[in-house]
C-alpha cells in the first residue's frame, strides 16, 4: 500500500508581492518629487524661517 502525502502545504510568496514594492517605490518618488516642488516655491527668508536653506531642499526631498 501506497502512501500519498495530501497535506502538504509550501509556503507560497504573495504571488503581487513585487506589485506592492513597485508601489511603495513610485509612492515614495511621488512624496519627494511634491515635497521637493513646495520647497522649491518658497523664497529664501521662508525658507531660513523654519530653519533650512536652499542647498538643502534636495537633501530633504530624498529623506
Amino acid at each position: 500500500m501506497a502512501l500519498i502525502d495530501t497535506i502538504r502545504v509550501t509556503p507560497i510568496k504573495a504571488p503581487f508581492a513585487w506589485v506592492a514594492s513597485a508601489h511603495a517605490k513610485v509612492s515614495a518618488w511621488n512624496d519627494a518629487r511634491i515635497t521637493r516642488a513646495a520647497l522649491s516655491q518658497l523664497t529664501t527668508r521662508e525658507l531660513d524661517d523654519i530653519g533650512l536653506i536652499p542647498g538643502d531642499i534636495d537633501r530633504i526631498s530624498r529623506s
